[in-house]
């Protein structure tokens, strides 16, 4: 059994939130929403030999700033998503859509998704228009999280801030600004403990880990220095780091997956495909040199089916 935990369902809801709140995802990302149909992504299942994917809205993040219009939004898109999983409950699972950083909106709609539409989770953008995961103030919306033993599904955003005249900012979000949004809240998160302090949640990470393979070593090497100097809080970086799940969406051969690989276990890592955003003959295409990868052949096996029925708790 094959399970994709990256996969986004392009739904005619979440494209009439983002007109709703005035969100155009060009300027919020550098590029437009793909084209996207249920009989194109079972179809794209089936030559992928995909069995389940478990469905996450896509970027952009949907909050404008206004709690009610966003939470109004988000519940739309869930229902939708909801909707595809009871059409095809053998195929599909979701992780609902949250307004943060409306925390009481994103904690009430959490709720309804998970008791009454059969979510398993949230997605979580790394930044909500501006406040990153870990920041303390999402500790309410995190311990409701660790209550129910969610999932949550981490995909990002752009930055609020960013070079727009260097050519990382000029270019679409997934050049540069993905990976170092992802790494940036995954810092954060480290920095305030929320790993270890809400035990409970199944957090999942994009895109290989982004630029964390390097960066745990750094920071447990900058933040030894700075606590013994009085500048920051003691933090066992690897201790928060190893409760993570990572998948291996985007390009994990030839480098990607052998870094991640040296700073996390294996039983830690799940697939991911990012369909409809890159386009399925090309995530066809890599999903087969992997397979035929003969050092990753028993790897792959527990990349697949293993840990992702670990990580869904499938018995």
């Amino acid at each position: 059994m094959t399970i994709d935990f990256h996969a986004h369902p392009v739904t005619e809801q979440f494209r009439a939130g983002l007109e709703y709140l005035g969100i155009d995802p060009i300027i919020a990302d550098g590029f437009s929403l793909p084209k996207w149909s249920i009989e194109e992504h079972l179809n794209f299942m089936k030559e992928a030999n995909i069995d389940l994917t478990i469905l996450s809205a896509p970027a952009p993040h949907i909050y404008n700033g206004d709690n009610k219009k966003s939470c109004e939004v988000a519940r739309k898109i869930n229902i939708a998503m909801a909707k595809i999983c009871q059409d095809y409950p053998d195929r599909f699972k979701f992780v609902a859509n949250v307004s943060l950083p409306d925390v009481e909106g994103a904690i009430k709609e959490a709720r309804f998704a998970i008791e009454n539409l059969g979510a398993i989770g949230v997605k979580l953008a790394t930044n909500n228009f501006g406040i990153y995961l870990g920041d303390k103030s999402f500790d309410p919306f995190m311990q409701e999280l660790d209550k129910m033993h969610a999932l949550a599904i981490i995909h990002p955003c752009r930055a609020m801030e960013y070079p727009k005249n260097a050519i990382t900012g000029k270019v679409a979000a997934a050049m540069f600004e993905y990976p170092a949004d992802t790494t940036r809240a995954v810092l954060n998160m480290i920095s305030n403990k929320v790993m270890t302090r809400f035990p409970n949640i199944r957090f999942v990470v994009p895109h290989v880990g982004s630029f964390l393979p390097y960066m745990l070593q750094r920071f447990e090497g900058i933040s030894n220095i700075l606590s013994s100097l009085g500048m920051m809080d003691k933090i066992d970086a690897k201790k928060e780091f190893e409760k993570l799940y990572f998948d291996i969406a985007g390009d994990p051969e030839p480098v990607a997956l052998d870094m991640l690989s040296m700073v996390v276990d294996r039983d830690k890592v799940v697939y991911g495909s990012d369909f409809p955003y890159s386009p399925a003959k090309i995530i066809i295409s890599k999903k087969e040199h992997f397979e035929k990868n003969k050092k990753y052949k028993e790897f792959s096996k527990q990349i697949y089916t293993t840990n992702a029925e670990n990580l869904l708790k499938i018995n």
